[in-house]
């Protein structure tokens, strides 16, 4: 009977047996990068938030231009608001060509 050959992959070792409690760097070095992380999404959140104010803002502000708009052609005799809404559109027959 021949003894198996063994490789470097056959040598035991403490890897992976090494718990995190005994390597506080990397809990440290882990804490800060969710920090980091942490402060990044806070800022890209707050962000957002400002975007949505600004365009709920302009949104209002589009709101009274049209109310003032209308009032205004109301006042002056023009068609009332109902009347400045698009009607279906209209069919020409379609494009003809004469040779």
């Amino acid at each position: 009977m021949t003894i198996p050959r063994r490789g470097l992959q056959d040598i035991r070792t403490l890897t992976g047996k090494v718990s995190h409690a005994q390597r506080p760097y990397k809990a440290y070095l882990r804490i800060s990068h969710i920090e980091m992380e942490k402060a990044r999404k806070t800022m890209e959140s707050r962000k957002a938030q400002q975007l949505v104010a600004d365009i709920n803002a302009r949104l209002e502000e589009i709101d009274a231009e049209k109310d003032a708009l209308l009032k205004h052609m109301g006042e002056r005799g023009g068609p009332p608001h109902e009347l400045l809404r698009p009607g279906p559109p209209r069919s020409t027959g379609g494009f003809k060509v004469r040779y």
